[in-house]
């Protein structure tokens, strides 16, 4: 029960000193186990709240990180990872203030980044906002598929590889079936209503996730070990290996790839509403975002460093799957496996909050529908009966179809990460905290504090713009050579 319903019977009984003094003692004792928007008490902490960023953050993304270093060498790649982190941290402090709109230790709390955004910025901001965040979930959708069927014909390859024993045997395959397969398998876990909340769908996620990171970084290590020296310039790929004009693009894509590997200022708001207080939640989450952002740095330095030290300018765009490491191929078997596992349940974390969204409009434009309200009992020996929706099921397999389609056409793992990376990292991680902390501060304009954030806030969007024209000049690129449907990897 919330705070206005406790005054309210309160007010219904004052006439009664008895009950008033028997609801007094009920709402202390109910208060104890409450927070002050009557939800159960969180119990958050530091830690807590920092185990869930790094699992949020750690994912697919540190797979091209050695790359993204290649184009930019020893001295801009690691330079710009650190710039990146520190903006990230930055941005993610003011968000963190923004989770109570007014005051910051007892002000109206917002559950999620578009409750945030309405409360502090409202109107067109907020339809502008949503747009872009559920047009980010789709393309990770897509990316998801692509690294995916990578990962599934890197399975394929590997062994392959193997059992030729040093045979001159291309081992060539299409991405095609591969992306069907996991089509397939995303069409029936998305008929499972909430499926992003089953418990352990966190944990497998976050074990599989360290998993193939840690199995990268330990090839890399133990490369650089065997050989005994570290790859790589100081200038990144040199002119030759490829044009001057592929140097540029690849050097803007490697910003949308870094910015992809960081970007998770969408869930912060929801890992915020977990955290207990006092001390107030945005104190506590500053903390765990310095916590993580720092460990997740130090872990990804290693990796991309790691992995360009071991291949220099040739570090694949795919550090598990681009055949940089052959062997020991069991291991790299594991560390494949572990990331279609991750993605298969990552893509419906992602997905799940859309899902959700269309058929929330869709009930409400059509409340009297039977295909989009009605749902079917279907008996399942042994478990209890399944509640089959239609319009959740023309609707969820419909999306499934289109997002495997497109990665079908446009298979291109690094190409398509760093273009998410671009398109999510300005608005999503630094745009609407800005404006929303602005607004939530009342920075007078042209104060030299608000001068400072649109500098900054103009200059991560021309990052933003010139990674996306980078990763869209590669896709250009690749599709010179690729034929949909047929070419083979």
């Amino acid at each position: 029960m919330g705070e206005n319903g406790v005054v309210k019977n309160y007010q219904q009984v004052s006439n009664f000193p008895s009950l008033e003094v028997s609801l007094e003692l009920q709402n202390h004792g109910v208060s104890k186990c409450l927070d002050d928007d009557g939800r159960i008490k969180r119990t958050g902490t530091v830690w807590t709240a920092s185990a869930h960023i790094i699992t949020a953050v750690i994912g697919s993304g540190v797979l091209s990180l050695a790359w993204a270093i290649a184009q930019l060498g020893w001295v801009a790649g690691p330079v710009v990872m650190i710039l990146f982190s520190f903006v990230i941290y930055y941005t993610s402090a003011l968000l963190a203030d923004c989770y109570r709109h007014g005051d910051p230790v007892c002000g109206k709390r917002n559950y999620t980044y578009m409750d945030a955004v309405r409360a502090n910025l409202g109107g067109f901001q907020v339809k502008v906002c949503g747009f872009i965040q559920y047009l980010n979930l789709f393309g990770v959708a897509v990316g998801y598929t692509i690294a995916a069927s990578i990962s599934m014909m890197a399975v394929k390859r590997s062994n392959c590889f193997h059992s030729s024993k040093g045979k001159k045997n291309p081992c060539h395959m299409s991405s095609t079936p591969y992306m069907i397969m996991f089509g397939v398998a995303e069409i029936l876990f998305s008929q499972i209503p909430d499926f992003d909340q089953i418990w352990w769908l966190s944990i497998v996620a976050a074990v599989m996730s360290f998993t193939y990171s840690s199995i990268g970084l330990a090839l890399g290590i133990a490369q650089v070990a065997a050989t005994g020296t570290f790859r790589g310039s100081m200038t990144g790929i040199s002119i030759g290996a490829v044009t001057e004009t592929q140097k540029i693009w690849r050097s803007f894509q490697a910003f949308g790839d870094i910015a992809f590997a960081y970007s998770y200022s969408i869930i912060l708001i929801e890992i915020q509403d977990t955290i207990k207080s006092p001390p107030s939640e945005a104190k506590t989450m500053k903390k765990a975002t310095l916590l993580s952002v720092m460990v997740t740095t130090l872990f990804y330095m290693l990796c991309g460093c790691m992995g360009y030290a071991a291949f220099g300018d040739q570090a694949p765009g795919n550090l598990l799957t681009g055949f940089g490491f052959y062997n020991p191929f069991w291991l790299l078997d594991i560390a494949n496996v572990a990331i279609v596992i991750h993605l298969v349940g990552a893509y419906q974390v992602y997905c799940q909050p859309l899902f959700a969204f269309v058929e929330k409009w869709a009930s409400q434009q059509w409340p009297k529908s039977e295909f989009i309200t009605k749902n079917i009992q279907v008996p399942i020996p042994g478990f209890r009966p399944f509640n089959l929706n239609l319009f959740r099921l023309v609707w969820r397999s419909a999306f499934v179809v289109l997002t495997t389609l497109i990665s079908m056409l446009l298979p291109f793992f690094n190409d398509v990460v760093g273009l998410l990376g671009a398109l999510g990292f300005w608005p999503l991680t630094v745009y609407f905290p800005i404006e929303m902390y602005i607004a939530q501060r009342r920075i007078p304009k042209w104060s030299t504090r608000w001068v400072c954030l649109q500098i900054l806030s103009i200059a991560c969007l021309v990052i933003s713009i010139t990674a996306a024209v980078g990763s869209i000049a590669g896709v250009v690129l690749d599709l010179k050579k690729y034929r949909p449907f047929k070419t083979s990897y």
